[in-house]
């Protein structure tokens, strides 16, 4: 069988520059091609990267779909369709609404892909292909599949050395996919010896982990760190902002090479986080945390998301000063979003506050809904504001790290990824964007 794996393009926010879209490749259809690789021909394409091509031959084509791009799925689907080529969706998305899509494409993947692709593909060649394919047990850590790293074109990334160590959550944010029934209380690791070998195969020195979160299970992380300590790799994690509680586990990250935490703050508003079930976030810990964290020469990647009922016009300039007065380094701001299947979507539309049913806004960089203390304006020119204060030149230097081995990576994201993208960007197409990860990664994490 011939298969062909499609990302599709992206919509970029106003801040985004193809440094976003070309940061790293899609783990998910990687790991559908380590699952198919061995006995069929896989077909990978980025849209992002370069148009689809719709003229070869294949047998069958798997999409994987974020909220936002669903209409350009069921424009690509229907053109594979048209030429009698069957096509499959699936991701988290699809995962938390499958029946919303069963007209537009031949197969819907809901769940892990470990356990749907191999039935899919025995059905095509079998001609009994099924509408719905479910996870039909409940996968455990040894049973996720690695990503065919050995496909990725790397000149095509800024890096490549991604790697996984769990799958789902252990918390269930209103606003979040892990509030839909598909995703209820779904958490498992992979086991460590998985994890070590991922990273030996990338062969890097520095390693993305990309888990929604990567302390969901402190017991498993504890042992995978000591685990990686002689591997004397540097690396970054998303993390829960329950951290705080656990400066033991902290310690271990910053002896074990941990560069920089993704924490979703969210908010600076206790009412805010409360209104939306972020149970795991204590307002009033917040400092100490920040404080935690830099004092251990690590660098935070904070994320808020704006618009959530306790918010009101003053919340842009609060949360700006917060964020300037604790020196946090980096910062990826949202709209807030209510994602079709999630509790938050099911509480708006029966209030009557979803305004936009146009799928391709739904990026976390428009306003979709009807906010509660400001209008719809005033969040969004917040939103967009809060931005160009935060990476303008002064903001830039008052929260220049203390820690000075962290001044090089942080001046590199402030300057390079988010005040002169689009320059950088240029400067990438035409040297690729492999060898400015590289220089990008030596001056990082190499230069002290």
């Amino acid at each position: 069988m011939i298969v062909k794996l499609i990302q599709l393009k992206m919509n970029k926010r106003p801040m985004d520059t193809d440094l976003k879209i070309r940061m790293s490749p899609s783990l998910g259809l990687l790991t559908i091609a380590n699952i198919l690789n061995k006995d069929h021909n896989i077909i990978m394409e980025n849209e992002n990267i370069r148009d689809i091509n719709f003229n070869e031959p294949v047998d069958i084509v798997g999409i994987t779909v974020t909220v936002d791009v669903l209409p350009r799925a069921i424009e690509v689907a229907k053109i594979f369709r048209e030429k009698n080529i069957p096509v499959v969706v699936g991701g988290i998305h699809i995962t938390a609404v499958p029946q919303d899509y069963l007209d537009y494409f031949d197969v819907i993947s809901v769940g892990m892909a470990e356990t749907t692709w191999p039935d899919i593909i025995r059905d095509l060649e079998n001609k009994s292909l099924k509408k719905i394919y479910y996870c039909n047990t409940k996968i455990t850590g040894s049973k996720i599949v690695s990503p065919a790293y050995n496909l990725i074109n790397k000149k095509d990334y800024l890096y490549s050395n991604v790697v996984s160590t769990s799958r789902g959550c252990p918390f269930k944010c209103d606003f979040c996919y892990n509030s839909c029934n598909s995703y209820s209380n779904f958490y498992v690791n992979r086991p460590i010896e998985d994890v070590v070998k991922d990273i030996k195969t990338i062969g890097k020195k520095h390693i993305m982990f990309i888990d929604d979160n990567f302390i969901g299970n402190p017991k498993w992380t504890k042992e995978f760190l000591l685990a990686i300590e002689p591997l004397k790799i540097k690396w970054n994690a998303a993390v829960t902002a329950n951290i705080a509680n656990m400066p033991e586990l902290l310690d271990l990250m910053s002896r074990t090479g941990c560069e920089s935490l993704f924490i979703g703050f969210e908010s600076i508003n206790n009412k805010s986080l409360s209104n939306v079930h972020k149970k795991q976030n204590n307002v009033t810990q917040f400092e100490k945390l920040v404080s935690e964290i830099h004092k251990r020469g690590i660098m935070i990647n904070a994320s808020f998301v704006f618009g959530l009922d306790g918010d009101t016009k003053e919340t842009f300039d609060a949360t700006l000063k917060w964020i300037v007065d604790n020196k946090i380094e980096t910062v990826t701001s949202h709209i807030l979003t209510p994602y079709p299947g999630t509790k938050l979507y099911d509480d708006m539309l029966k209030a009557g506050r979803i305004t936009d049913f146009n799928l391709s806004n739904y990026n976390t960089a428009n306003v979709v809904f009807k906010p509660k203390n400001m209008t719809a304006d005033e969040l969004y020119n917040g939103y967009i504001d809060i931005y160009n204060k935060i990476y303008s030149f002064k903001n830039i230097i008052k929260r220049i790290p203390k820690s000075k081995k962290q001044v090089m990576p942080y001046l590199a994201f402030n300057l390079l990824y988010r005040k002169f993208g689009r320059l950088s960007e240029k400067v990438c197409k035409l040297l690729t964007f492999q060898r400015i990860g590289q220089a990008g990664e030596f001056l990082a994490y190499k230069l002290k």
